[in-house]
């Protein structure tokens, strides 16, 4: 990536970018991600991807992803800018010029302190993200519990259950954030951060360095910029590998975060993963990791040679 000496805002706008393209490309099947690790009834990545599509029609992928657009690429845009910025302030430090050439050590660091950084943002962001996307799991949950306590033992057919709790149904990205304000407090919007940060802090550390080790094995001579097509392939095993070695702790993210108030199951982190074990299995942990790995290719292979190549224009102005 390209430095300079100075702090850049170029970074932060291209990294913007790069968000909004990643999300159009990735949210399908971020849906069947969150589905198959906090819902339940599905067998399979397959049989999740028909049920959705079959219940809530091609539109069901999409559950949930205005909010995305408009925030993870303000998200994304820090994350980008702070790396990048970060890169620059190491350098600077270490060898007293921010275009000296970061060693793996340095750009190591960056990673962890962007992802540690970046939970700020990305909890909440994810949080209603998980919220929405749950929400047809949550009404039939609310339904089957309904369905199931009739005092006078009557038959009666799940669509015809009203579902007083109107907490657990939001209409939208800021109804959401109001339902959580109110009955679970400023904290609620951060339930998950711990295990997001648990997620985020290795997991962007294997996100940049194999991008850059790729990039650099690509590259024809250490004198030329990658090919886009370098950029592209390896930004996306990159993302692979970083969503595949997150699974486990996205699992346990995306639990926390999908256990609303009025439904609440976990304790906190530990609970959560000794309860998941001892229900489902160690098995439940990679749950959705085969998604992982399909999704992370086309999201962060966009997501990188948007970044790229949106750098190259404003910087080529």
């Amino acid at each position: 990536m390209q430095t300079s000496k100075s702090f850049r805002v170029d970074d932060f706008i291209a990294g913007w970018i790069a968000g909004a393209s990643s999300v159009v490309v990735g949210h399908p099947l971020d849906t069947v991600k969150t589905r198959l690790q906090a819902g339940n009834g599905y067998k399979n990545t397959l049989h999740c991807i028909l049920t959705i599509y079959r219940k809530e029609t091609v539109t069901g992928f999409f559950k949930g992803m205005s909010f995305p657009l408009a925030s993870i690429t303000v998200y994304n845009s820090a994350v980008f800018g702070l790396f990048s910025n970060t890169q620059r302030l190491i350098s600077n430090y270490r060898y007293g010029d921010g275009q000296h050439p970061c060693s793996m050590l340095d750009l190591t660091m960056a990673s962890m302190l962007t992802g540690l950084m970046s939970v700020s943002l990305g909890a909440p962001v994810d949080l209603v993200k998980i919220r929405l996307q749950m929400q047809t799991q949550m009404v039939l949950a609310e339904n089957l519990h309904l369905a199931g306590n009739m005092s006078n033992g009557t038959n009666i057919r799940l669509r015809s259950v009203s579902i007083p709790s109107q907490q657990q149904l939001y209409r939208g990205p800021i109804h959401c954030i109001s339902s959580i304000l109110q009955t679970e407090g400023l904290q609620g919007l951060y339930r998950g951060a711990g295990a997001m940060i648990l997620r985020d802090v290795p997991g962007y550390t294997l996100y940049f360095i194999p991008y850059a080790i790729f990039c650099d094995l690509l590259r024809p001579d250490d004198t030329s910029s990658p090919h886009p097509c370098s950029i592209w392939l390896a930004g996306g095993l990159a993302g692979s590998i970083s969503w595949v070695t997150a699974t486990p702790t996205d699992v346990v993210k995306s639990r926390m975060q999908a256990d609303a108030q009025l439904q609440r199951k976990y304790k906190g982190i530990l609970h959560c993963i000794i309860h998941s074990y001892k229900t489902e299995g160690v098995q439940v942990f990679f749950r959705g990791a085969s998604v992982n790995a399909i999704r992370g290719f086309p999201m962060s292979s966009t997501m990188f040679l948007t970044y790229e190549l949106s750098l190259r224009f404003f910087r080529g102005l």
